[in-house]
């Protein structure tokens, strides 16, 4: 049997997946056949050998073209770069998708209906504005937005974490109380823009029902003859109900040109900001922040059961507390729970203390409780409309125009909108309770067995 007779016959146990990285050791494997070919037949053509290589290796003729290729080039074969992380459910579904979802849910406890997870997969998926999803990822996305199951008679109600939900509660009353005390209250955040591109989904109380619709309304969608691809600004800035502060804007250019900035606002950008900003709001008042990580800085960090010992006890001393050598971790870290809320502290709260005013931060996921979203779809909608050149200068200065563009008026009555949520959601807390609480009452009087007099004595 010849050689050709040989490779021909070699049946590699299973081809390798398409998409699945091919490691250092079959790229080395497709060399060292391609070589054994040359050799026993120098004259064959560069096509058959591709082929006979990839039937021998059990691996696609564009790899094995690739690999021969860059090992005639450099003379060896590479590691493979690490594979590309593919985004999850819970990136590829936006915060404008995330906060519809999560209405069409309170939709239901406001008909006194129980939304269940099959219910609601239902609407979503039939909602032609929001995306298909598949059950299971469903659910990983429900439980990233704090949303869990609740045990009932019949089925499980699709109710919020309590903790969420006692953060969501815990600060409407706070910026409740704050109103009626007649403190200025101050909204920051921070936004992208695209000069290219921009695609701007805010919080809003209905879903947008057309290109036009939306444009009418602020809520740009795509740049026409865009690619996507363009310099990026990041943008942070700060209002009231009486508009935009002057003279704070920070506006610079992105490095890693991505959709994820976060990391390129590190804590201490922002603090500077904050700090230049601190002196140009009113006395006593409320400014309010999400909780992204450069807003979170804190002032020094509290043990957690990652440290060594020796380094919890030097901590629990330096505030003057006296430990024993006899003490295992377990005891020392109980002791820094109970310590944990005087040190807690984050920087640019206790700089915000130190000028007479405070933060007030917002529970996660509900950006429809910070009316300067609602702000930055007018900027960003004037920016788009104006925007020809996709230039990073002009796109800089359309900014800076649609800043200008936002009037008090229009801030008050985004201010006014967001007031209106803050209502919903307090109103579907109490519905939800009540209904819950009914069906609890319910099973308990429907148990075969028990009569309603037994039912009461239980009680």
């Amino acid at each position: 049997m010849d050689y050709e007779e040989s490779y021909n016959d070699v049946k590699p146990p299973k081809r390798n997946r398409s998409g699945k990285v091919v490691h250092t050791g079959q790229k080395q494997i497709i060399i060292n056949v391609y070589e054994d070919i040359l050799i026993k037949d120098p004259d064959i053509m560069y096509n058959n050998i591709v082929a006979r290589v990839s039937a021998a290796c059990g691996i696609g003729i564009l790899t094995v073209k690739n690999t021969i290729s860059e090992y005639k080039r450099t003379g060896k074969v590479s590691s493979p770069m690490n594979k590309k992380k593919r985004p999850t459910i819970i990136n590829k579904v936006d915060d404008f998708h995330k906060f519809a979802i999560r209405q069409k849910i309170h939709a239901f406890w406001f008909r006194r209906e129980i939304p269940t997870l099959a219910k609601i997969i239902q609407v979503v998926n039939d909602d032609p504005d929001l995306p298909n999803i598949t059950r299971t990822s469903f659910q990983r996305l429900l439980k990233s937005m704090q949303f869990e199951y609740t045990k009932r008679y019949r089925d499980s109600a699709l109710t919020e974490r309590e903790d969420l939900v006692t953060w969501r509660r815990s600060y409407i009353s706070d910026i409740r109380r704050y109103r009626q005390e007649g403190r200025t209250i101050y909204f920051l955040d921070e936004k992208l823009v695209n000069a290219e591109a921009f695609s701007s989904r805010v919080c809003v109380d209905q879903l947008k029902q057309s290109h036009r619709d939306a444009f009418l309304r602020g809520l740009v969608t795509e740049s026409r003859n865009s690619t996507g691809k363009g310099k990026l600004l990041i943008v942070v800035h700060i209002g009231s109900a009486e508009g935009f502060v002057t003279g704070d804007l920070l506006c610079f250019e992105s490095k890693k040109n991505t959709s994820d900035y976060h990391d390129e606002i590190n804590g201490n950008t922002f603090f500077e900001w904050f700090c230049s900003v601190l002196p140009l709001l009113k006395d006593n008042s409320v400014i309010v922040m999400d909780n992204a990580p450069y807003h979170s800085v804190k002032t020094e960090q509290t043990p957690t059961s990652s440290w060594k010992k020796a380094a919890i006890i030097e901590w629990l001393e330096s505030k003057g507390v006296e430990t024993n050598p006899f003490m295992i971790k377990f005891e020392l870290l109980k002791i820094v729970r109970e310590l944990k809320h005087k040190y807690d502290l984050y920087v640019v709260d206790e700089e915000a203390k130190k000028q007479n005013k405070i933060v007030l931060r917002l529970p996660p996921y509900h950006c429809e409780l910070n009316p300067i979203e609602l702000v930055w779809s007018v900027v960003k909608g004037h920016v788009n409309a104006k925007n020809t050149t996709f230039k990073i200068n002009d796109v800089q200065q359309l900014l800076n125009d649609g800043i200008q563009k936002v009037t008090p008026e229009m801030w008050s009555n985004f201010v006014s909108h967001t007031i209106k949520e803050e209502d919903k959601l307090w109103q579907v807390d109490y519905i939800s309770d009540e209904i819950l609480d009914e069906e609890s009452t319910s099973h308990v009087l429907m148990m075969p067995g028990l009569t309603t007099s037994d039912s009461e004595n239980s009680n």
